[in-house]
């Protein structure tokens, strides 16, 4: 598989969700996505407002982290958090499902939850993100999960936050890809720091990747003569 570093770039979600990030680290995020010309940014929900303004006029989309980074809250408050980002105008939202509910294998639990999620995505005519943060799960759970998207038809399963004990895996990818169903793209996020990485998930199946690391990716692209 052959890829240029425009595609590339377009896959990457420019990911900045520390507690201790500032307005001006914000600006700095922004300013690079539109400079290397990626998807989104990738940030929690408070600073939604702010990059949406530094990004008017760009191609570049506002993402927001839903229940992050672990998904212990209710559905209600999900969709609340979401509607809020919502209208402090983020353009896609990628949400936590509750781990601890797929680990109990309370399989109607996660289909409600991602329902009314991606519902909420809908209404909006945004894009969802479900992340199941595969490094606590089975592979059986993985695979329950992927079919649940099947049906719900979510934007994107998505494999981790980056705060878990694991990021992403392509063989976890691979298993997502299979079982979710022709509708629902994969996105792999946590850990990927570099070209070979990125190109591990995407061979996998991946079509978005969550990474800090998107410019270090795209200059290795670069020096390898891929342009």
């Amino acid at each position: 598989m052959q890829f240029t570093v425009k595609e590339v770039a377009a896959m990457v979600d420019h990911t900045n969700l520390k507690a201790y990030a500032t307005k001006a680290d914000f600006e700095k995020l922004c300013n690079e996505a539109v400079e290397y010309g990626f998807k989104s940014v990738a940030i929690n929900t408070y600073p939604v407002k702010l990059c949406r303004g530094l990004l008017a006029g760009s191609e570049v989309l506002t993402g927001a982290a839903i229940s992050f980074p672990l998904g212990q809250t209710t559905i209600e408050t999900k969709v609340a958090e979401a509607e809020n980002a919502i209208k402090d105008g983020c353009q896609e939202f990628d949400y936590v499902l509750n781990v601890g509910k797929l680990r109990e294998h309370d399989y109607g639990y996660i289909e409600e939850e991602m329902s009314r999620m991606t519902a909420a995505a809908r209404k909006a005519g945004i894009c969802c993100k479900v992340i199941f943060e595969t490094c606590y799960l089975t592979d059986e759970e993985i695979i329950e999960a992927a079919k649940i998207a099947s049906r719900v038809k979510p934007n994107f399963v998505k494999t981790s936050t980056g705060f878990g004990t694991a990021g992403a895996k392509p063989e976890h990818v691979a298993l997502m890809r299979k079982y979710a169903g022709p509708d629902v793209e994969v996105k792999a996020a946590g850990g990927i720091r570099s070209w070979e990485a990125a190109k591990a998930m995407i061979e996998a199946g991946a079509t978005r990747l969550g990474t800090s690391s998107g410019i270090k990716i795209i200059e290795e692209m670069k020096a390898a003569g891929l342009e």
